[in-house]
């Protein structure tokens, strides 16, 4: 969302007849922040009710370890708090076509393409939507819960997510946080996979240093679901590419499709029940699948092991991991992408195509 007003300042000068869409999620965005209330203010009144109370401490906490133990960010990020008037903070819409995995996409200034388009006003929304039906395209809608502005706002903790478990409260703090410390533009898979890695180890730190074993426990489980649920979704989006490439009639990949779905929804029920899960994507498969709604899920972890060995590799020094981090990061894509590709396999030896350790370390300090 960092880009929203500097999005509508260009559309001011340029007179863009798509204008409204850029106000409204100006305005939205603002609005939000505008909302924030400092979380010392709140703690400090006697009448918060004693169930926010215990979570705005617990944040606190989690803020403390991210700094102190993890060496992200010490700034005014999650120092603040939005109660929401709804259950998440944004909506985006998804789009595709009948026979079709590949996602529509929408093409902005400053930020280029993206294959969502982020609402907070649902019946601008809703009439948007009605008009991609009305051309034949498949339409999902998927509530966002947080999002992260990558520092340029101070972004609050949100009632969206405020009472997810532990972990995972802890873990979205320590993944976004990461997203603030490094930034590799036009490489979401490289920034994502850093973040989840950071989100994973973090968060099994910081259950550790309280002794929370059946958190580590549920953790673990969850790590687990969440990946096999990933892969379900990506393989039944193959499944759906080759259906559609096949010279069989329209009817036929009507019947075939729905067989797909009706696969996949079976695939995460006994994925789940195997881990024990009864959240995650369960309501997701429970309800309409379509193309857009599958392609609504990127897989962009696919680099964690390799930040995951280097994290060890450092002995969990954080400051010198990200040191280290922001060397890779300043590669050339395809030597970072082979750097990374090394380090998927060992927790020693760094490749010719990547940094040196000591020598990072040796210029760091």
């Amino acid at each position: 969302m960092r880009w929203i007003i500097s999005i509508c300042l260009i559309l001011l000068l340029c007179g863009c007849a798509d204008l409204g869409y850029y106000w409204h999620s100006a305005n939205g965005h603002l609005a939000v922040m505008n909302q924030r209330v400092d979380i010392d203010e709140l703690l400090a009144d006697g009448s918060l009710a004693s169930d926010l109370r215990e979570r705005l401490e617990l944040v606190q906490e989690i803020r403390r370890f991210s700094i102190e133990r993890l060496k992200l960010p010490a700034n005014d990020s999650y120092d603040s708090y939005v109660e929401l008037d709804r259950p998440y903070v944004i909506q985006n819409l998804f789009a595709a076509a009948e026979f079709s995995t590949r996602l529509y996409e929408w093409c902005y200034p400053i930020i280029g393409c993206a294959s969502y388009r982020g609402y907070y006003d649902e019946d601008r929304m809703l009439v948007y939507a009605d008009d991609l039906k009305s051309r034949g395209l498949e339409v999902h809608i998927g509530q966002v819960s947080a999002y992260s502005t990558l520092g340029w706002f101070d972004d609050p903790i949100l009632s969206s997510f405020i009472n997810w478990p532990d972990y995972r409260l802890a873990g979205l703090l320590f993944h976004e946080l990461t997203h603030q410390q490094i930034y590799i533009d036009d490489d979401t898979t490289f920034n994502e996979s850093l973040a989840a890695a950071v989100q994973q180890v973090g968060t099994e730190l910081w259950l550790k240093s309280q002794n929370r074993i059946e958190d580590l426990d549920r953790l673990s489980r969850w790590l687990a679901y969440r990946q096999q649920a990933i892969e379900l979704i990506g393989s039944t989006r193959e499944r759906l590419a080759k259906l559609y490439a096949n010279d069989i009639s329209d009817a036929a990949k009507r019947e075939r499709k729905v067989q797909v779905f009706t696969d996949a929804r079976n695939r995460h029920d006994a994925i789940a029940k195997s881990h024990q899960v009864t959240g995650g994507f369960t309501r997701w498969f429970a309800a309409d699948l379509n193309n857009a709604k599958i392609g609504s899920i990127a897989a962009y972890n696919s680099e964690v092991p390799a930040f995951i060995n280097m994290i060890r590799a450092h002995q969990f020094d954080f400051k010198a991991f990200f040191n280290y981090v922001d060397a890779v990061g300043a590669l050339e894509k395809p030597v970072r992408d082979s750097c990374l590709a090394t380090w998927k396999q060992t927790t020693r030896l760094t490749g010719e195509d990547c940094p040196d350790i000591e020598l990072v370390r040796a210029t760091a300090s």
